[in-house]
């Protein structure tokens, strides 16, 4: 990796965090998509866990007092339930395939609430929140609009959804980390050292984006959230759909 590579992979880290500060995701997706033009997707996967990590840790840390801990616990077991399946299969991701997915999410954010009758807080959901979120978390590196669904119906308020939200993307981000640890391995020593550099920023973006959401009304957060996903699942689908004709 170049010094400007680094420069760049810092940059992006700290804006990244930042967003996801505010709005729960959406850092996570655009984060990806500069690791996949940086490295082999099994490799950014592996990257993108490790930063993702310390910014949803931070962002945890910032909001712990809001967290629902029952929801989490059910969840986790889920990630785990996704992941051996997973590892049955043998998944190998590629960018084709990655873009394609995450291309998609955004119909999950116009599909009208009423559709739904998801409730995190309910037992059997929470935990099929956790199978489908650690599937399309360790499948194509990020699960923010499908967590969110099962958050609709809940009642919880803006930051209570933020915080319990990046505790289960610590979790499902350490669960994928393990999952793609050969890749991990193979990053070269410099690699490594910018990477481990970056992660601070990851927290600096969080804490940013976390002073920005304490000022936005559950109404400016929703519909702001439902663009900024759109737009990048947009950008998404047009690359995988190119990366497939080549």
């Amino acid at each position: 990796m170049t010094l400007m590579g680094g420069l760049a992979l810092i940059s992006v880290v700290f804006l990244t965090s930042m967003l996801s500060g505010v709005f729960g995701m959406a850092g996570g997706l655009v984060l990806l998509w500069f690791l996949l033009i940086m490295f082999p997707a099994g490799t950014a996967m592996a990257v993108h866990g490790v930063i993702q990590l310390t910014s949803n840790g931070s962002r945890a840390w910032l909001s712990r007092r809001f967290i629902v801990w029952r929801i989490v616990m059910l969840m986790t077991l889920g990630v785990l339930i996704a992941a051996g399946l997973l590892l049955l299969f043998s998944y190998s991701p590629n960018a084709a395939t990655v873009s394609l997915f995450i291309g998609l999410m955004p119909i999950l954010v116009w599909i009208p609430k009423r559709w739904f009758h998801l409730d995190a807080n309910r037992t059997s959901h929470a935990l099929g929140c956790g199978i489908a979120a650690g599937s399309l978390t360790i499948a194509a590196g990020v699960s923010g609009p499908l967590i969110d669904i099962f958050f609709v119906r809940s009642q919880m308020d803006q930051r209570q959804v933020v915080a319990t939200k990046a505790m289960i993307q610590v979790v499902a981000h350490s669960i994928k980390i393990l999952f793609y640890l050969g890749a991990v391995m193979a990053l070269s020593t410099s690699e490594w050292g910018i990477v481990l550099l970056a992660t601070p920023f990851a927290i600096f973006g969080t804490h940013t984006g976390n002073r920005i959401l304490q000022r936005l009304t559950d109404a400016n957060f929703r519909t702001w959230t439902r663009w900024i996903v759109t737009g990048i699942g947009i950008f998404y689908l047009l690359q995988g759909l190119f990366l497939l004709t080549r």
